[in-house]
């Protein structure tokens, strides 16, 4: 097979629920088997349909802190966004990824989990 046709088809669990009717082509295995600008938006629209579902896991998480912790206040853990924060930065640099962008992002995500958490928190003890 030439590296120009090296194709995949979504053949995972994860894949096939992130790209569920979204992608009914075949997209490129990697960025660099992209031999078109139709490949690469192909992959990029595939990738962030992907990086959805594993947000929809992550924020099940989030569920589930929410029915664990036992008060409201342990909901907001800044030691452990700072974790959570240095651990990213830690993952962008081994990948060569901009650290302080991906720190800036998971900022973001971290204060929309806590955000996202907190709501759970009240609605399940909700009267």
């Amino acid at each position: 097979m030439n590296r120009k046709s090296r194709k995949v088809k979504c053949d995972s669990p994860l894949d096939r629920r992130a790209m569920a009717g979204h992608f009914p082509h075949m997209i490129p295995e990697s960025p660099d088997d992209c031999t078109t600008m139709a490949d690469v938006r192909a992959g990029v629209d595939a990738t962030d349909a992907a990086l959805v579902a594993l947000l929809e896991r992550r924020f099940g998480y989030m569920r589930a802190a929410a029915r664990i912790k036992p008060s409201r206040e342990a909901v907001r853990d800044e030691a452990r966004k700072a974790e959570v924060i240095v651990n990213v930065r830690r993952l962008a640099a081994r990948a060569g990824l901009p650290e302080t962008a991906l720190a800036e992002m998971w900022d973001c995500l971290v204060e929309a989990s806590i955000d996202y958490e907190a709501a759970h928190w009240d609605e399940l003890r909700k009267p």
